[in-house]
């Protein structure tokens, strides 16, 4: 299978300090890639994988010293090429909050999931997600799903860390 993996562009993938998300990111596409897919991790370029890594930017927002970033404009370009390819896809996973996404993807929506890693009991998230009902969401826990219990919900899918990784 093809898979496209879209991890926030705060910290490298895995993060080389602060970064839950982009740990999860990176297990989850060393996984596919372990089981014979072919993954594409869109990230920032100072990622690690052994998937084939589209760099979005050259460095992590957070870790970056250079002053006057915009996390929306490194986003949104990021965004603009995974649709530019979207296509050679044939599922794309997002893992970025608060559905930035939706309006790039709607048309493709059927051949994406998304997996909100964070809270979804944001007072603007349920009415902007009603807006975009079609997007198949996968959560981390069935506490998370309250924050939208409408959303078209697939599966809860723990976080899986690899058992010898941690004490």
């Amino acid at each position: 299978m093809r898979i496209a993996h879209v991890a926030p562009l705060y910290e490298s993938v895995p993060p080389k300090l602060y970064g839950g998300t982009e740990r999860i990111v990176f297990y989850i596409t060393e996984a596919l890639v372990e089981l014979g897919h072919d993954v594409t991790l869109f990230a920032s370029g100072d990622s690690e994988t052994s998937a084939r890594l589209v760099p979005a930017r050259d460095q992590a927002i957070r870790l970056d010293p250079r002053p006057k970033k915009s996390e929306v404009a490194a986003h949104l370009s990021m965004l603009t090429e995974v649709r530019d390819c979207a296509r050679e896809f044939d599922v794309i996973h997002f893992h970025l909050s608060h559905f930035l996404h939706f309006p790039f993807f709607e048309e493709l929506a059927g051949r994406t999931v998304t997996t909100p890693h964070g809270r979804l009991d944001y007072v603007d998230l349920a009415p902007a997600y009603k807006r975009f009902p079609r997007f198949p969401m996968i959560s981390i826990s069935h506490s998370q799903k309250r924050g939208l219990p409408d959303a078209n919900w697939l599966a809860t899918i723990h976080h899986g860390l690899p058992l010898d990784a941690y004490q």
